[in-house]
């Protein structure tokens, strides 16, 4: 992709400018003591639905550790002598609550329930898990897309001027033609969030994928491009989430410089990681171009808002429900760090954000679940160039071969288009007739409204699957940023 990031007043360009940079900081940073612990409970039962599948993989079971070996004022015990005037403040769940302003659950740290994990000694990769079990989990979290937007919604939407970008997002997306209770930016920005992580998951699947032929670990092209790269706009959310979550950084720039990070008493760990956190605020800075002041503004920006929250809240909680340990840890810690990022742009104002006055606007868990979040996105981005130089390298035989498979995924509507569906308490599947009749509501939407459209969407779909996969794998030409290069990915 080229040109400006829909819903952000950044463009790839520049997003590619920086990302290794961006990407090698955040590496040394999450391996770091304070970012690489990570407490959870990964046994808390599923809230929807009873049997929440499994997984017999052992490479789905992580490992966790001893809490003898985390620092002492990150333990159970320490964390259970809290201030009780903010007790009040949380609305509690058996292992969980969630205080006004969060967009997500978190697991109440004080108890016995929660266990260590150290993150940076368990990739986020191919598991074995799949089939029924993991579907209803991406199912049910697309269901609390309670707008009804979906890829197809989006692709039949304006979008911003492919050659220069706005001077803020409300000059693209307050446009008069556009039916703003069809297609306001909040609700775009919400598909896309949802969407974007899905994506990036993929991504980091698809980059160690198992060959359960040799038993070898690797890139599989074909998984690359089977669930990202053949899905229009799929690879675009990632891009996006990255500079919304950069934005969240660099607002909260201050209040991560004053925050302690000293885990072991020596105050040269906190200064290498002072040093690291201030080389990803600075590039956040520059580049995390997102205007949160356009959204939840109007006459039902409140009531709006909080719909926003609440089924964000339940995605959280869906994560309770996914039958992989490994995969449910990694999805909590990154359902948390879109949610600690969207608390910040959505619910801080300057003051709020003020490290001296507020210093426990944040607990411990979500910047930490913030910084490794942004390193899963920036890392879906660099494996995007990895892709790139494995494809540059498949003969045209075998290039045609896969470009006429995702081409027939498109063609014949196997591309996964997800979809508003009943709640996400369903305790039964939805039949195939209830399955295609969702399938097909948006695009009835705007077939009821012009033939026209219609047949011009159809076109357009097809038409995107086909160029999305042969320009994803040209060079991009971006390196050394916007104005390098052809202009071409």
């Amino acid at each position: 992709p080229t040109g400006p990031i829909e819903t952000t007043m950044c463009d790839y360009e520049t997003v590619e400018s920086v990302n290794e940079e961006l990407y090698n900081n955040l590496s040394e940073l999450v391996r770091l003591p304070f970012f690489k612990y990570f407490q959870v409970d990964l046994y808390r039962e599923c809230p929807f639905w009873q049997d929440h599948g499994s997984c017999n993989n052992p490479e789905c079971t992580p490992d966790g550790i001893d809490e003898k070996d985390i620092p002492e004022k990150w333990r159970s015990v320490t964390l259970s002598r809290v201030d009780t005037t903010s007790i009040d403040k949380r609305h509690q769940l058996p292992g969980c609550y969630y205080r006004d302003s969060d967009f997500c659950f978190l697991d109440d740290n004080t108890g016995q329930e929660g266990e260590y994990f150290d993150l940076s000694l368990i990739p986020e990769r191919f598991t074995g898990y799949s089939g029924h079990s993991a579907h209803r989990v991406w199912r049910s979290i697309y269901e609390e897309n309670c707008f009804g937007l979906s890829e197809l919604n989006l692709m039949s939407g304006k979008s911003p001027a492919p050659v220069s970008l706005p001077d803020s997002m409300s000059d693209v997306f307050r446009d008069g033609d556009i039916e703003p209770d069809e297609h306001c930016l909040e609700k775009r920005v919400y598909y896309k969030v949802i969407s974007g992580l899905h994506a990036s998951i993929s991504t980091h699947i698809c980059l160690e994928y198992l060959n359960q032929t040799n038993g070898e670990w690797g890139p599989n092209l074909e998984c690359f491009i089977d669930r990202v790269v053949s899905h229009p706009e799929r690879l675009q959310y990632i891009y996006f989430n990255t500079v919304l979550m950069l934005r969240a950084v660099a607002r909260l720039g201050p209040y991560l410089s004053a925050f302690d990070y000293c885990s072991t008493g020596n105050h040269e760990d906190d200064q290498q990681t002072l040093t690291k956190i201030f080389s990803v605020v600075d590039i956040a800075r520059n580049v995390g171009k997102f205007d949160e002041t356009v959204l939840f503004r109007g006459e039902n920006a409140n009531i709006l808002k909080e719909e926003f929250k609440t089924h964000f809240r339940n995605v959280t909680r869906i994560m309770d429900c996914v039958g992989c340990a490994k995969c449910r840890l990694w999805g909590k810690v990154q359902t948390t760090g879109l949610a600690t990022a969207m608390k910040v742009l959505f619910e801080m104002d300057e003051k709020a954000l003020d490290p001296y006055s507020n210093a426990n606007l944040l607990q411990r868990s979500e910047v930490v679940a913030l910084v490794n979040t942004l390193h899963r996105f920036t890392e879906s981005l660099q494996a995007v160039e990895s892709f790139r130089r494995i494809w540059s390298k498949v003969n045209p035989t075998e290039s045609e071969q896969l470009i006429h498979k995702a081409e027939e995924q498109v063609r014949t509507g196997n591309v996964s288009i997800p979809r508003p569906s009943p709640l996400v308490g369903l305790d039964h599947p939805i039949d195939a007739l209830g399955g295609a009749r969702l399938r097909l509501t948006s695009l009835f939407r705007v077939c009821r409204d012009s033939t026209v459209d219609c047949v011009g969407l159809l076109i357009d779909i097809l038409r995107r699957g086909m160029n999305a996969l042969a320009a994803i794998f040209r060079p991009s030409g971006k390196e050394h940023g916007p104005g390098s290069g052809s202009g071409e990915l």
